[in-house]
């Protein structure tokens, strides 16, 4: 299993090298780094989504566990949006990556990519935000529908015994999915340090520095973060796709890469696939 240990925590890692066809000599490939949700949730959602197009589009694709997250370690505290975002920048320095980088994050994972655009805009050089939390007006209630949704998993995993009974029926993968997301919420300090975590404000989104695409589904409930983002951040690109919820990793995928790829090709240089359409987002 890859991993590298860094803030003394070991992480799994995976890294997809570019693949296709290649120039004579050609020079370093941009590298763009996945950064996944909470919880029910780790590498794997880029590795069978997202990550394979983009390693044969000419990049280097680098994907890891969150802490406490898939197969990374899990420790009892660390789980706040700094601690996130110091452990972006180590894991990335015990893989040698050191020049600026394209971050894709869900979810959470926008959080993340935000606030380490924002700490340390000389290593983010681009962002791709699918369904990103964080952006919003005011710190009141911006977390409370994904509060909410961790409190009933918490519950479930602890007192319905979810993981046993995924393991029952036969769902090996879920059930141990589910046996690690609840040794995570029920067993470390992650509900109170999310619950802890600013949002990032217009005035911090003024200064994000490099270029973002931000993809929202219609009928997210975060889909008010989109439209922030597209007022706030000064270089910020917004694609909706009608008829999706806070799915679109999942279920838009196809639509995503559309848009996707053409943006990466435009700021990083890879790229575009025969098979990709240009998207309605440049």
């Amino acid at each position: 299993m890859p991993e590298v240990t860094a803030r003394g925590v070991r992480f799994h890692v995976q890294t997809l090298e570019p693949c296709g066809p290649c120039p004579p000599d050609p020079p370093d490939p941009p590298t763009v780094v996945f950064v996944h949700g909470l919880v029910m949730d780790n590498l794997s959602s880029f590795y069978y989504t997202l990550a394979g197009p983009v390693a044969a589009a000419g990049a280097r694709a680098v994907l890891y566990d969150l802490r406490g997250h898939g197969r990374s370690e899990r420790t009892p505290r660390g789980y706040s949006d700094a601690e996130a975002v110091a452990d972006l920048f180590a894991v990335l320095d015990a893989l040698g990556h050191t020049r600026p980088v394209y971050l894709v994050a869900n979810s959470f994972g926008g959080v993340v990519a935000l606030n380490a655009a924002l700490a340390r805009p000389d290593r983010v050089a681009g962002m791709v935000l699918v369904e990103a939390h964080g952006p919003a007006e005011r710190p009141g209630g911006w977390n409370e529908n994904m509060l909410n949704t961790l409190g009933k998993s918490a519950l479930a995993l602890e007192y319905e015994r979810l993981a046993d009974q995924l393991l029952a029926i036969g769902w090996r993968q879920r059930g141990r999915q589910a046996a690690v997301a609840d040794a995570l919420v029920n067993g470390t300090s992650l509900l109170d340090e999310v619950a802890a975590v600013e949002p990032v404000r217009p005035a911090d989104l003024a200064a994000v520095a490099c270029p973002v695409l931000a993809v929202y589904g219609e009928r997210s409930d975060v889909a008010g973060a989109g439209r922030l983002l597209l007022r706030s951040v000064p270089d910020c690109t917004l694609h909706v796709i009608p008829g999706l919820a806070h799915t679109v990793l999942r279920e838009g995928t196809a639509e995503l890469l559309e848009v996707m790829l053409p943006w990466l090709s435009h700021h990083a240089g890879t790229r575009v696939p025969v098979t990709a359409g240009a998207g309605g987002a440049l």
